[in-house]
């Protein structure tokens, strides 16, 4: 009889899981977290870049994890976005000096949902940081998805549930970052009059 209890509790949890939703990769280590967070509010990692924070959607122990993991790009990105006019910057590539990391200044249109892929990658991260405009993103529940395509080289789509999908829009006071774990949708159309946007995009290897 116990036995059957348990796994009657073990299969209403695992149902309560799926009812939540899987977004982003989930670690069940609090002291780890715990040190995350902290890391995250001392603004170690800032290297002088103060004018945003990290959207409450970031993972913050991948984002704690992969920051010692590879701390060289991810000093030299945030030190050159401390240092770099990013509204004045001509749109296209830049190179971050002393890294092989490129930035992407992109002035681009918002469109309807249905107009937007979903995507994820598999070796590196997705730097987000809206520096004019809203930009709407979208992640994606993992229960519910399923690929629709192989990478290629590094990206790969997904078929999704709109219903299942968490929408979030942006503003120049955050960054997003979207690891592998964080299946997303970018430049979605929001509820603002003005759908002009620039974003600077950088794709940090993922250790």
């Amino acid at each position: 009889m116990k036995k059957i209890s348990l796994l009657l509790i073990l299969f209403l949890a695992v149902m309560a899981l799926h009812a939540q939703g899987y977004y982003t990769q989930y670690y069940h280590n609090p002291s780890l977290l715990t040190k995350a967070e902290e890391w995250m509010k001392s603004g170690e990692w800032r290297c002088g870049f103060t004018a945003a924070d990290p959207h409450p959607s970031v993972n913050t122990i991948e984002f704690y994890e992969q920051y010692q993991k590879n701390p060289e790009q991810w000093k030299a990105l945030f030190s050159w976005l401390a240092h770099t006019d990013l509204l004045t910057l001509p749109k296209g590539k830049h190179p971050i000096e002393g890294s092989n990391l490129v930035v992407s200044v992109e002035d681009d249109v918002n469109r309807p949902l249905e107009k937007r892929k979903s995507e994820s990658h598999h070796h590196h991260i997705d730097f987000q940081y809206v520096v004019r405009g809203t930009e709407r993103f979208g992640i994606i529940d993992h229960y519910t998805s399923t690929p629709n395509c192989r990478y290629k080289p590094d990206v790969i789509h997904y078929d999704y549930q709109v219903e299942k999908t968490r929408f979030m829009d942006s503003n120049p006071r955050q960054f997003f970052i979207f690891f592998p774990g964080d299946w997303h949708i970018a430049k979605i159309k929001n509820d603002t009059d003005d759908q002009q946007i620039r974003v600077i995009v950088v794709k940090v290897d993922y250790k």
